[in-house]
């Protein structure tokens, strides 16, 4: 019918959007007047708001529903970490994601200008029931995933972007890549591997990871622990517990292949169930002296505003277990490392009180935490 519209001139254009490409396959057989704009460089800032747009948006929040705009760093760096990351083209400019960077806002502004206690939406949680639709069985799910949180990358083939596809080939194993790109869970990285946009998606696809594994998420192994942070602050008994209690609970074999990015990620999965009203948190953040594994820094308003901690996390195999559980105390360089991340918090907020600390993960043999 808009075929014929357009034909006949009674309809002049006809948009259509919030379409997967993979629903043009049968349409344009037929409706073979399609253009498909989605990948077109001039149109892939309409996929999300751009560093320019957000700014703009949060000050005008900031203004309207805060205190003003003494707090912008510290909200910039909190939106930055979750709802940033995401390119449509391989040398395309980063993105936020507009649904869930107006969610916080909405929350934000509801809140009278206070951290929202859930960062990520619940309908966004829901959509990890695509990847049981998509991956058809547990192994083909299982091995995904595994990429996804322990090695943090999919290779993908760029010449698959294309603006539509045949539907079945949606759910082959070899296209799981692309499809994840277009349900928006995955993102480019650069024109061979795709990522993991931000923290939002580290924790959905971090919970989901436990959920295939039956990695036991009972409270009674965690509560204890976390009350007892309320009154003494320490995170050393944090540590213990993610270890004996959580990494505890995986089959030997599994240590031969998980490495750092695991680590951090499922550490910081567990560690946000329990204190995500009290912290916003940060994997890899960018510094002037690098990328820190880990940090998460006191919600303003909150008793623990400007309590900041940085954490360098090392991962070791077995077979070196041994002698690193020997050790009396952490390498010189790694020492090192975390301070000159702490150094830079520091300089960009001079009222925090910036605590460091160097865990040593070894296998399922043992771990070694010292604060430096």
């Amino acid at each position: 019918m808009i075929k014929k519209g357009i034909g006949e001139g009674s309809i002049r254009t006809c948009f259509c959007t919030g379409v997967l490409p993979v629903t043009m396959d049968d349409l344009t057989s037929g409706y073979n007047i399609a253009e498909i704009l989605t990948l077109e460089p001039t149109f892939l800032n309409m996929l999300g708001f751009t560093y320019q747009e957000t700014e703009t948006y949060l000050r005008y929040v900031l203004d309207k529903y805060a205190s003003g705009q003494d707090r912008f760093d510290e909200i910039w760096q909190l939106i930055v970490n979750n709802y940033d990351g995401y390119r449509f083209r391989p040398n395309g400019e980063r993105l936020f994601n507009s649904t869930i960077l107006t969610y916080f806002f909405k929350k934000f502004a509801v809140n009278a200008g206070s951290i929202p206690d859930e960062l990520v939406d619940e309908n966004l949680r829901t959509d990890i029931n695509w990847i049981r639709r998509l991956t058809l069985s547990l192994d083909n799910a299982k091995a995904m995933l595994d990429a996804l949180v322990i090695d943090d990358e999919l290779s993908y083939n760029v010449a698959d972007l294309s603006s539509k596809f045949n539907k079945k080939k949606f759910f082959n194993k070899e296209f799981y890549p692309i499809s994840l790109f277009y349900l928006g869970m995955t993102t480019l990285k650069n024109s061979y591997r795709m990522v993991l946009p931000n923290m939002t998606m580290r924790s959905v696809y971090m919970d989901y990871y436990n959920q295939i594994n039956h990695i036991e998420g009972n409270a009674q192994r965690y509560v204890p622990v976390y009350e007892r942070y309320d009154s003494d602050r320490r995170l050393e008994p944090l540590i213990e517990n993610y270890f004996e209690q959580y990494l505890g609970q995986f089959p030997a074999q599994v240590f031969d292949k998980i490495n750092e990015n695991f680590i951090r990620c499922s550490f910081y999965e567990l560690i946000s169930r329990y204190l995500s009203s009290c912290y916003t948190f940060a994997i890899e953040q960018n510094n002037a002296a690098g990328r820190s594994d880990f940090e998460m820094t006191g919600i303003p308003g909150t008793d623990y505003y400007t309590d900041d901690r940085v954490v360098e996390f090392k991962y070791y195999h077995n077979k070196d277990a041994e002698k690193i559980l020997a050790l009396t105390e952490p390498l010189p360089q790694h020492v090192e490392q975390v301070k000159g991340y702490a150094a830079d918090t520091k300089r960009k907020f001079p009222n925090y009180k910036v605590r460091t600390y160097i865990v040593y993960i070894c296998g399922n043999k043992g771990y070694k935490c010292w604060e430096v």
